[in-house]
């Protein structure tokens, strides 16, 4: 356990176990340097307890790194609850949940994440003040893709001359509520859509309402297209997927899009611009964070303009060093963190 906070660099892991609600739940605080942590809240079954433990410090490492390159004054930090096969009383176990974040005295912000919602909040609200994407805080996600959308017009501009969407053929992988509100962003600036998703009903939306044309799963990274825009799970890049691209550049919604830090290389060797996901889609986090401190729906969509802008700051970056946006948006990322 030790190895892992020592290679992640993480200041801290805090475990909870309350027999009377079933509660199991790891806080990882990753990075505090810039103000007190914040990231979502996962409720998921893990194989075992070193998996939850090592998916809360990789998590919590990504949202210092998002968190300090969208120009927030928060680190970063993740939470796991192991979901475990049966509970009898859920807002039992999220009130317990928040006498936990509350023992922290402010070092940990939570927020909803995979299997949490904001009813999920609402309980943890109860306890601690700690917590955001409660259900009076809003739905973060229509701001993660106003970000995303942003990101995609600084990609087209860099890779391809101009961020005139127009006519632009934009393959989307996964239309949950952040996917699809992209996809009606995207339609509305008159792109061209190609869309997949798990659930066939979505797909069939985006027809009916965008004009989008369904691709299947397994054939949409190979369909030609000048943006691939993830939105589903991480990992769909990898040395096998890279190879199928046919896209001018990859600008999604998806955490952890990178199978490895090598494959953003093999991007860079195909001359396919990649977007760092956690700078691209730091949007929703612009938004709970903000929405936090007690800020105003314009003072958060001026924000969000920013990832356009940090994004076309990185390509410059890395077509001088000849390098790829991932790498460089690490450094970046480890000198506001680090002093590095």
């Amino acid at each position: 356990m030790f190895a892992m906070m020592e290679s992640a660099r993480l200041e801290a892991l805090h475990l909870a176990h309350d027999p009377a609600t079933g509660l199991k739940a790891i806080i990882a605080i990753h990075n505090t340097r810039l103000g007190p942590a914040l990231g979502g809240c996962r409720y998921l079954a893990y194989p075992d307890d070193e998996s939850a433990v090592r998916d809360a410090i990789r998590l919590a490492q990504g949202m210092s790194y998002k968190a300090a390159l969208a120009g927030l004054e928060q680190g970063g930090g993740k939470a796991v609850i192991i979901r475990p096969p049966h509970v009898d009383n859920r807002g039992a176990l999220f009130e317990a949940f928040g006498r936990m974040i509350e023992s922290l005295k402010g070092r940990y912000i939570t927020a909803v994440d995979s299997g949490t919602s904001s009813a999920d909040m609402d309980c943890i609200a109860q306890q601690t003040q700690h917590v955001t994407s409660t259900t009076a805080a809003g739905d973060p996600s229509p701001h993660t893709a106003m970000g995303i959308y942003s990101g995609i017009r600084a990609s087209a501009l860099a890779r391809l001359g101009s961020d005139d969407l127009d006519g632009l053929r934009v393959a989307i992988q996964g239309l949950g509520n952040v996917g699809f509100a992209l996809a009606e962003q995207l339609s509305a600036a008159g792109a061209l859509l190609y869309v997949s998703d798990l659930d066939p009903g979505r797909v069939q939306l985006a027809v009916e309402q965008l004009g989008a044309h369904p691709v299947s799963g397994e054939e949409l990274l190979a369909t030609p297209c000048d943006i691939l825009a993830p939105c589903g799970l991480g990992g769909v890049l990898n040395a096998q997927t890279v190879g199928e691209l046919r896209c001018a550049a990859v600008a999604g919604a998806a955490n952890n899009q990178l199978a490895s830090a090598e494959v953003a290389d093999e991007l860079e060797g195909r001359g396919i611009l990649y977007a760092p996901d956690y700078v691209i889609n730091s949007g929703g986090l612009i938004y709970v964070a903000l929405k936090h401190r007690g800020e105003e729906l314009p003072a958060i969509t001026a924000h969000l303009a920013r990832i356009g802008r940090r994004l076309t700051e990185i390509y410059a970056h890395a077509q001088a060093d000849k390098r790829s946006p991932a790498r460089v948006a690490d450094d970046l990322a480890e000198r506001l963190l680090y002093g590095a």
